[in-house]
């Protein structure tokens, strides 16, 4: 018998945006959905002038960033990783420590869960398919069950995210799958992926502009194609339990200290005098066709 997921989405109440934290109704039903079906929507928490602003320099960016030797995609062309740029001026509280999300992260992965990394993934026009993988397997071989969540995926699309223009297909409850173990192949077979078809059906993580997509790194997952004209840019973090060796991705200007203060979480993004070449520190991931 196939079964139907519907994604489960939390706007807060004018009275939780006072307050900039949810209530435990609202807070319980974000856990409970990470937690059975692996994905939770967080929407309206973002400001759009912050959107806009973003996305008008990682346009910019991405003129550069195509010109590098080798072009960061990931399994297949269009596909992109892409930085946001680490400078003040760019990074918003509300982005990249939102208090609703770190709430969400902080009472999934338990005290001192962190931040690793500002990245992000940018989907062209013409794009390919992915094949469908986890980012992360479970940390331990030959477990009965699955472990709670260790790592989650934080995601902020800079537009509205459709089915033309790339949304991300996510497979309900796979993040509870013991068979793939991190160090191995994060690609799942044909068989696999169609015997869970039969099962439980895929669903796009479609989300508005404003909106976070927070998922457990171990969900099957795949970027789809951008059949429009239009480039759709996507922010990225990855939140750690608090265990988890403290590695991160890249750096900021020491400038952005401010926006952490307060944080449910901690940030574990170096802060330096002068970041690194945003454009060109990503490399490209299973992917040997043209630039």
């Amino acid at each position: 018998m196939m079964t139907k997921v519907v994604v489960v989405e939390i706007t807060p109440t004018d009275a939780e945006r006072a307050q900039e934290r949810l209530a435990q109704e609202s807070l319980t039903q974000a856990v409970v959905s990470l937690c059975e079906q692996g994905f939770v929507v967080v929407n309206d928490v973002v400001a759009h002038d912050h959107l806009n602003f973003l996305r008008e320099r990682m346009e910019e960016d991405l003129k550069q960033l195509r010109e590098v030797p080798e072009v960061p995609h990931n399994f297949v062309w269009g596909n992109i990783q892409q930085d946001p740029p680490p400078l003040p001026q760019y990074v918003f509280r509300d982005v990249v420590a939102n208090p609703f999300v770190c709430q969400i992260t902080r009472e999934a992965l338990g005290p001192n869960a962190f931040n690793s990394s500002l990245s992000g993934n940018t989907n062209v026009p013409g794009s390919g398919l992915q094949p469908v993988h986890v980012d992360l397997g479970q940390l331990w071989p030959s477990l009965p069950f699955a472990h709670p969540a260790s790592h989650l995926v934080v995601n902020l699309a800079l537009d509205d995210t459709t089915a033309d223009n790339g949304a991300i297909e996510l497979w309900p409850g796979t993040h509870l799958d013991t068979r793939r173990v991190i160090g191995e192949d994060l690609r799942l077979t044909e068989k696999e992926v169609e015997e869970r078809r039969r099962r439980v059906p895929p669903v796009l993580g479609m989300t508005r502009r404003g909106a976070f997509l927070i998922r457990d790194m171990r969900l099957w997952h795949r970027g789809r194609p951008n059949t429009t004209g239009c480039t759709r840019f996507m922010i990225a973090m990855v939140h750690k339990v608090g265990w988890f060796r403290r590695t991160s991705h890249g750096d900021l200007d020491q400038r952005c200290a401010p926006v952490f203060e307060g944080c449910p979480i901690e940030n574990e993004i170096p802060l330096v005098e002068h970041p690194s070449d945003h454009i060109g520190r990503n490399h490209r991931y299973e992917y040997d066709g043209p630039n």
